[in-house]
């Protein structure tokens, strides 16, 4: 049977999904350490230390935790893609995945931030463990078979690409959401906290409208906040931004009818027969071997930008949404420029620059602090720099993937695009486990080393430093990735078809 080709209309309708899950994924990417392992200007404005502090053999407690669940991440991931490429189901081998897990990846996410134990309590260790190994599983069984779709509903090369656009879009959309949650979470502070004094004092309307007027300048200051209130209000608000993302994973997962675009027909081979033949592919190994450097240097920036904001330029940590906005907003006005040169050049030298460009975006985030700029300005400069690479790194490697799965599905005669994505995403995710144990340990070089004084967040200055030399040497290795192989056997096939 014919399957039909994608729309735009319906290739949008596949890119929210993306933006529901990048929500997720960008909360705890972005704020789950930031929560767990507060900054000391953090603690002075109401911040709990609700795991251990410090460090064993030079590991922490939420470093350990987040590895460990990127580990598990990655092994559940081929595992996910071997169930989902042989599955058997009326609506086909991806959606039932994306229609069961949506709910609880939402519900886990609000969970992870949830300590019922005392602060500094190890009972919340281990609470925090389990919600972690819950919300890397949910993650995996909707992104990994979510995925799988891109090369199914981007069956040529133009539309792969504008796909590869669309969510690379709602991809920003979703981290944007996440930055604000600091953001939001000040409004429902300041809310709380004018309520609570309201409340202890009593008074008219007038009185009320008077209150809370006089303590917005202290809660922004974080006078006033108490403890209960500053965990509450990101609690509230990483709720809401969840519920958001539900929503948003669902809409492909009921809109989208996998079988009028996608072959269903279940591959017979078996996760682990499929993953190491996947890694047999030696263009797909390239590949991997390259984007496990970018991805151990793209996590620890970002999970280290809102401590080179708040630490290094000594802005507050409410600057990295503005920050954040100025990226995409470039990043965005790239798109174009980038999904029309790919199409006239290629993805190969795209990517390769790219890898460059996000080193030297790296490298200038390591000296911020010590050149002397105004603050503000070099967050922006940073922001500016980093959108170019984040534009291209975008787009273009999950295509690359697709075209990579397609040549393998044209030598081989098996469906196992799901496997190829997961495979990938096994490989990154060991790298990003990587980073955050790297990251948790060297941030505490020069923790104790007062505002002010020469040391002072040297151990976030290294983690950036350490991103560039990785995506440096990411960049060196894709430049042997024979992209001209694998489009001219995709091309070969096509015409082939047409005769």
């Amino acid at each position: 049977m014919t399957k039909k080709t994608a729309s735009n209309k319906v290739l949008w309708i596949f890119a929210i999904g993306q933006l529901g899950w990048s929500i997720l994924s960008g909360i705890i990417a972005n704020w789950l350490v930031f929560f767990f392992q507060p900054t000391s200007e953090e603690i002075a404005r109401g911040q709990l230390e609700y795991i251990p502090q410090g460090a064993f053999l030079g590991l922490t407690a939420i470093g350990m935790i987040t590895a460990i669940g990127r580990v598990f991440d990655a092994v559940t991931d081929p595992f996910i893609a071997g169930k989902s490429d042989s599955l058997r189901h009326k609506w086909g081998r991806r959606i039932p995945f994306l229609r069961f897990a949506a709910i609880p990846f939402g519900v886990v996410t609000v969970l992870l931030f949830i300590s019922p134990f005392s602060t500094g309590s190890k009972a919340n260790v281990a609470v925090l463990f389990v919600f972690a190994m819950l919300f890397y599983l949910c993650m995996t069984c909707y992104c990994t078979p979510y995925n799988a779709l891109i090369p199914e509903l981007g069956s040529t090369q133009n539309a792969r690409i504008n796909l590869s656009t669309f969510i690379s879009v709602t991809y920003f959309f979703g981290t944007a959401v996440a930055y604000l949650v600091p953001n939001i979470a000040g409004f429902f502070m300041k809310a709380m906290t004018a309520e609570e004094t309201i409340n202890r004092f009593g008074g008219s309307e007038a009185m009320r409208e008077k209150i809370g007027e006089e303590l917005a300048g202290q809660i922004t200051s974080g006078e006033l906040i108490s403890y209960s209130n500053y965990s509450s209000a990101y609690r509230i608000t990483i709720g809401i931004l969840a519920a958001v993302a539900i929503i948003a994973m669902l809409v492909p997962a009921f809109l989208i009818n996998e079988n009028d675009y996608a072959d269903t027909t279940p591959s017979k081979s078996t996760a682990f027969s499929s993953l190491i033949s996947t890694f047999k592919n030696k263009e797909f190994r390239t590949f991997v071997f390259s984007d496990i450097l970018y991805w151990i240097g793209l996590t620890l920036f970002q999970t280290g930008l809102s401590f080179y904001i708040t630490v290094l330029l000594g802005l507050d940590s409410k600057m990295t949404f503005p920050l954040f906005a100025v990226m995409t907003a470039m990043s965005l006005a790239c798109y174009p420029f980038v999904n029309i040169f790919s199409k006239k050049m290629g993805k190969k030298k795209l990517t390769a620059f790219a890898f460059l460009f996000f080193s030297v975006t790296f490298l200038v985030t390591s000296a911020s602090g010590i050149i002397p700029f105004p603050a503000k300005a070099y967050g922006v400069l940073i922001a500016v720099l980093a959108a170019v690479p984040m534009a291209i790194l975008g787009i273009l490697p999950q295509a690359v993937v697709a075209d990579i799965s397609e040549a393998d599905k044209i030598d081989t005669g098996e469906s196992r695009q799901g496997m190829f994505y997961a495979a990938r995403t096994f490989a990154f995710k060991l790298g990003q486990s990587v980073a955050m144990l790297l990251f948790t340990s060297i941030a505490l070089i020069g923790k104790s080393i007062p505002k002010g004084e020469t040391g002072y967040g040297l151990g976030y200055r290294l983690t950036a430093l350490i991103a560039s030399v990785l995506c440096l040497l990411g960049g060196v290795i894709f430049l042997r990735y024979n992209e001209k192989k694998i489009i001219s056997k995709i091309e070969e096939a096509h015409s082939d078809d047409k005769t």
